[in-house]
């Protein structure tokens, strides 16, 4: 019987369910319950200041999180965070969210999106490569999600592609002189991650972030608090030389952060941030040998003048002294953004799995 999630044994049921669709996939790698509780924490996620999410659960067989959000005078509604055993149980779930959805005005819904940021929880996984597995964060599924989610009525809104390359595959000569176009001209820098300096690259992010997604028709700027709090707090998953912002005299204009590829060690972890967990990871964080690249953006007007090249190639700089890093992974790049698609692949980069966000409109 569906239920809606309000007390810890909904929640603890919510939590279990991937434990039976998974029970016997290798690939499978569970997300930290922590990381997703605060999805769904008032007083963590900035999204309840102009939205509302729900969560609803059948025990062992399913579960599904329906949400919206304000802006720009518009509201945005979808679903995510979705399990399902069976067919009959996908179809009773997606209802549920959707009817909740129509009755908070929503008429156009994404799925399966996240309560909040892009780089999160967002997509529905359409096809991998054999041997890579789900990235920290990312969602997974079977493949049969997909039939699940067109028999509903929904179609592919866009692909979101994730390319992988090896720092001794990287067309250094040929990036380094598209790069070139800024190194010559005075006005700009790129500056890599300073941590006695946070503050001031969490405030130098949100200034380029809220002018590159501006566009975008549910963009909701960034505050420097919040930022600054996160940034603070992904402190242990970063290795400053990847980390690479770009100026024009001072301004800051671009970023490009690399984050460790944690899902190395979080297999091992069972879902859960325990202290003792936490100190297990310590311990086996030099084991990591893979980065991920987890958000990538410039101001508009500089765009396409080479500082896309220069962020890489100053961050494949680091990575050259980083020995232990043998591969970097790209996070997913929409394909509404052909020019990052074009420029990633004449870099050596190689797709390696392919998601993307469905959409529909279901009542007038």
């Amino acid at each position: 019987m569906i239920r809606i999630v309000e007390n810890k044994q909904d929640i603890k049921a919510f939590h279990a369910v991937p434990k039976f669709i998974y029970a016997t996939d290798s690939n499978y790698i569970p997300h930290l319950i922590e990381d997703i509780e605060e999805v769904f924490d008032p007083l963590k996620n900035p999204a309840f200041q102009r939205g509302k999410a729900v969560r609803w659960v059948i025990p062992q067989k399913g579960r599904i999180a329906a949400f919206y959000l304000d802006a720009q005078g518009n509201r945005f509604g979808g679903w995510g965070f979705f399990e399902s055993v069976d067919e009959k149980t996908a179809t009773e779930l997606i209802m549920v969210a959707e009817t909740w959805l129509e009755q908070q005005n929503c008429h156009r819904i994404q799925a399966p999106i996240n309560f909040g940021s892009r780089d999160q929880f967002w997509g529905l996984l359409l096809e991998s490569d054999a041997n890579s597995a789900p990235s920290y964060q990312e969602n997974y599924n079977p493949l049969v999600y997909r039939k699940y989610l067109e028999q509903a009525g929904y179609q592919v809104d866009f692909n979101q592609i994730t390319y992988e390359m090896s720092p001794n595959d990287v067309s250094y000569e040929r990036f380094h002189r598209v790069a070139s176009r800024t190194y010559s001209q005075s006005g700009y820098r790129y500056s890599v991650l300073d941590f006695g300096r946070l503050d001031q690259f969490a405030a130098d992010f949100v200034e380029v972030y809220n002018a590159a997604w501006s566009f975008h028709e549910d963009f909701e700027s960034l505050d420097v608090s919040s930022v600054r709090k996160k940034f603070h707090a992904m402190k242990w998953a970063v290795l400053p030389e990847l980390v690479v912002f770009a100026y024009f005299n001072d301004r800051p204009i671009g970023f490009y952060i690399n984050i460790l590829e944690l899902n190395q060690v979080f297999r091992f972890l069972g879902g859960r941030k325990t202290w003792w967990n936490q100190l297990r990871f310590l311990w086996m964080r030099n084991r990591i040998d893979k980065v991920r690249g987890l958000v990538f953006g410039i101001v508009p007007e500089f765009q396409n003048r080479g500082v896309e090249a220069g962020m890489i190639i100053k961050s494949f700089e680091g990575l050259k002294k980083i020995k232990k890093i043998s591969r970097v992974e790209l996070s997913w790049i929409g394909d509404f953004n052909p020019k990052m698609i074009s420029m990633l692949r004449a870099l050596g980069a190689v797709e390696s799995k392919k998601h993307a966000t469905f959409f529909k409109y279901f009542f007038e």
